[in-house]
């Protein structure tokens, strides 16, 4: 079965972030919210947290200490080369260790991006509406079945008091 949206169209992110804060302070839960740029103050607004920053660290963790393995193996272990008196675990290794591990670190955080968000080759994109990629942003409403005809009008009430340019309806399933 399909759901319905309550889409609220806004001309500005500023009256945007207004519009998150007053309809919070009304009660209601906003679903999701689509800009065609990155917004700051959305996250904190919506209250949303992600663990991301945290997965990155463990992955470039993993990234140095998985370089310095290798690069000790290769070095000491399988090949070493003695010369001049130098020490097979040079510091010469702390520049590749660093790059390497950034390298890691990036390439596994964006993995986890994409598997987390279902963002494999060939998926189709779930627009809700059009304009949100070009210069319109949305806040997306859920009416759910057992809502009372006075709770949708508050919701559109809500939504046009906070500066929204257009109230509208889908039946597309936003995930």
């Amino acid at each position: 079965m399909s759901e319905t949206n309550i889409i609220g169209v806004y001309e500005d992110e500023d009256v945007l972030l207004n519009a998150i804060h007053h309809i919070q302070n009304k009660g209601i839960k906003i679903k999701d919210v689509y800009s065609p740029f990155p917004i700051h103050g959305v996250f904190e607004a919506l209250k949303l947290k992600t663990r991301l920053p945290l997965a990155t660290f463990i992955y470039g963790v993993f990234g140095t200490i998985l370089i310095f393995s290798f690069l000790y193996w290769t070095s000491v272990v399988s090949y070493p080369l003695k010369f001049g008196g130098k020490p097979l675990n040079s510091l010469s290794f702390i520049i590749i260790m660093f790059v390497a591990t950034i390298f890691v670190a990036t390439f596994l955080t964006f993995m986890t991006f994409f598997i987390r968000e279902k963002m494999g080759p060939g998926k189709m994109a779930d627009v809700i509406d059009p304009r949100s990629t070009d210069d319109k942003f949305l806040i997306v409403i859920e009416k759910e079945i057992n809502m009372t005809t006075e709770e949708i009008d508050l919701i559109r009430k809500s939504l046009k008091e906070s500066g929204a340019s257009e109230i509208n309806e889908s039946n597309k399933e936003v995930k």
